[in-house]
């Protein structure tokens, strides 16, 4: 397993002072508020960065880094990612996962045919969707609520759905 998640993309900068306007990948932009640091992804390397302030402007995040206070210094990691240790990452209820421990896994259908694998999860406004590719290179859509989704294990990354009529 992956010892970084992803919690958000830095976008633009924002003003002159070195803050960054981030796009989160998490689903709580609130859990900015009580992050006190992050990892900065460059590319080349990982960056420890401490949080200094935080404000939001619709959908984004406005960060403010200990130490970066103009806006050359951060100007050049834009598109990057901005990371958090497992430790550090929010603490899941039971039945929750992280979308990139799942990725990857194997999706068998309730009547025990394999569909394929699970490639990617897409956020929409109802519910979460999973891409599942096949052997073929067809895709699945298959709608990640509980009529649908029996039973995901990380540890043996196998996810058992019920496919509902017409999803194939």
């Amino acid at each position: 397993m992956n010892d970084f998640l992803r919690v958000g993309v830095i976008t633009s900068t924002h003003g002159i002072r070195g803050e960054v306007k981030v796009f989160p990948t998490t689903d709580d932009i609130n859990r900015f508020k009580t992050l006190k640091q992050v990892i900065l992804d460059t590319g080349k390397e990982y960056l420890d960065l401490e949080i200094e302030g935080v404000k939001f402007f619709k959908q984004y995040a406005i960060l403010k880094f200990k130490g970066i206070d103009n806006i050359n210094d951060i100007e050049k990691y834009k598109g990057k990612d901005l990371l958090v240790t497992r430790d550090n990452a929010v603490k899941l209820e039971e039945d929750e996962y992280f979308i990139y421990d799942i990725l990857g896994s194997k999706v068998i259908s309730d009547e025990g045919n394999e569909l394929g694998e699970l490639t990617e999860v897409l956020t929409t406004a109802a519910n979460d969707v999973y891409v599942v590719k096949t052997k073929e290179g067809k895709e699945i859509l298959i709608p990640s609520i509980e009529e649908c989704i029996l039973n995901v294990d990380t540890e043996k990354k196998e996810i058992k759905v019920h496919l509902l009529p017409g999803l194939l």
